[in-house]
Order: structure tokens, then sequence, then C-alpha cells
């Protein structure tokens, strides 16, 4: 069994690349995926099409107090969706060695998640702000991904349903039916999705769906080699997360905390979410973020009866002069 606190799965199946199946008993593929409503994003139960009897959502749990900054993920990640070479910070985007195109600002040379980027190892210079190495120069390293948000605007916004949810409440982007509009970029809070320029279509995380629907491990959390990054039912995640912030706080580490783990959050609660070291605002994480179309009813409201007001106003002058 693994020695990782309050991880569950067994070495030897993850070797074989799979956990208990999660899916197991239910039938799953990229056709039976559905497409939710702005208005079906709330319940769950609501989804039109939905079987009454569903898969659980499946997730990532990222603890960041064991990752070592390997970049094995982004590597995995990479290798296993084919994802090309980074644009770069002056876009070459060569994959010669010789002109790689690097930040050359630290050992973080991918800089941030984007349309080639779908995990990110964040490399942090920071300070230890409590206990005995208060004021000590400490390195933070983070995977990112994808939050999977449970209330997700750039599903919101798009146009052609190129992004959609699946059976396991995931947000996966359908690169056939996308328009490369480029509305969904504006709409995450968390700044993941992207265009990808030599290509014109978004891309972002797929959480491995052709490997979840057939009972394997996401790439990244299988690559991850002291299991930072996990995956299962997010229910299990996130009792997993409760009982490894309990120990870490009885270890006298106060300042660790989740972030994306609470339902009742502004995106109700992310499917990938994490255990942080420090303040969300020190990985680059918005500290409060919210559905960016959480007021759109409002405003179409607003705006239609502005529009009555106008043509009122504008029927009333005619017939005033009349």
């Amino acid at each position: 069994m693994s020695d990782h606190p309050g991880h569950p799965v067994d070495r030897a199946e993850a070797d074989a690349g799979t956990v208990a199946d999660p899916t197991a008993g239910f039938s799953s593929n990229v056709g039976t995926a559905i497409t939710t409503p702005t208005s079906g994003q709330t319940d769950r139960a609501t989804w039109i099409g939905m079987p009454d009897e569903r898969p659980p959502r499946l997730g990532f749990f990222t603890d960041t107090s064991v990752c070592i900054g390997c970049k094995a993920c982004e590597v995995a990640c990479k290798e296993w969706n084919l994802v090309p070479a980074d644009a770069g910070p002056t876009g070459s985007g060569s994959t010669r060695m010789a002109d790689l195109d690097l930040l050359g600002m630290s050992y973080d040379n991918t800089g941030h998640l984007g349309a080639s980027t779908w995990r990110h190892v964040a490399f942090v210079e920071s300070h230890h702000s409590s206990g005995p190495q208060k004021g000590d120069v400490r390195w933070l390293m983070a995977s990112d991904v994808c939050k999977h948000c449970t209330h997700a605007a750039c599903l919101d916004v798009c146009p052609t349903g190129a992004l959609m949810r699946t059976e396991f409440d995931t947000v996966y982007v359908q690169p056939d039916v996308c328009n490369g509009c480029g509305y969904c970029v504006p709409a995450c809070p968390y700044g993941v999705i992207d265009i990808r320029p030599d290509d014109g279509r978004a891309f972002k995380c797929t959480l491995c769906y052709d490997r979840t629907k057939d009972g394997l491990t996401p790439a990244c959390a299988q690559a991850c080699p002291t299991e930072s990054i996990q995956f299962g039912p997010l229910d299990e995640l996130r009792e997993r997360a409760d009982r490894r912030l309990e120990q870490l706080h009885v270890a006298g580490v106060a300042e660790a905390q989740l972030y994306g783990r609470d339902p009742d959050d502004g995106v109700g609660g992310d499917g990938a979410f994490f255990l942080l070291l420090d303040e969300p605002e020190v990985y680059g994480l918005p500290p409060d973020p919210v559905v960016t179309t959480r007021d759109l009813p409002a405003m179409w409201k607003r705006a239609a009866l502005a529009a009555a007001g106008l043509a009122a106003a504008v029927a009333a002058s005619f017939l005033g002069r009349s």
C-alpha cells in the first residue's frame, strides 16, 4: 500500500495505470456526453437527457505539500495528449533544443497554463510566514490545471457547443466543433483556456477523457512520483483532502489551506482543487473566483427594460407630435 497519508491507491494498481474503477457498471463513450444548458449547471439531476443512474463526479486533488517540481505531469500530459510545443515568450514555438524558447527567469519555464500547456508546475520563491523557520526563503511548487468548475462560464458562453459537460461532470472541448471565436477565453475566471495561435481553436485539459471513460488514471496523476496529484471520485477526494489538511495543521503548518474545495464558493466548487501552503495569490490564483456569467440574466433583464423604455419614449414622442 502507498505510504502517502490518506491515499488508498495500491502502487501495483497505480503502476498498471488503473485505480479501483470509479466508472464500473456504467457505459461510457464520447457520444453519450451531455451538453448542459446554463440552467442545468446548478443541479446535476436536472440535466436534460441524463440517465437516472450516473457515474460519480471525477476530479483531481493536488496536494502541493508533497510536490517536488519534477514536471513529470507536464511531460506526461503532452506525451499522452499529443500537445505541441508552447509558443513561448517570443512566440517561436520551436522544438529544436538550440532554439528552445525559455522564460530565462526561473525553473518555471512554461510560465502559465495555455492552449499548449494543460499542466503547469509553478515554482514560487516565497518565505515561511510562521513557525521556527519564519522569514526563511522557501520554494512553493504546485501543479496547476483546469479547475473543471461546477458552474463553468466557458461552457455557458460557447456558441457552438464545442465545450460540453461529460458524464463524469468534467468540462471537455470538442476541437472539431470549436470555431475559434474565443468567447471562452475571457469567460474563464482562472485564465485557463486559450486559443492556439497556429491553429485558431481553443484547447485546455480534458481530464484525459479518453482514459477516464475506460477506467484509467489521467496521464498526469499516473506519472506523479509523490502522488501530489490524486485522481478519483470528487466526494472521496474532498474527504481525503480534509484529513490531509488536519494532519498538516496538527504538524504545525498553520498556513495550509484548501482551495476550490468549497461547493459554496463563487464557481460552485472546483472539480480540480488544491491544498496550498500559502495564500492563493502567492501561487497566481484568484483569491475569490466567481463565475463570470453569474450576472448575465440580470444584465439581459436590465437591457430588455432599457430597450422597452426607449421604445416607449420614441413612441410617445411621435404620438405627441400628432
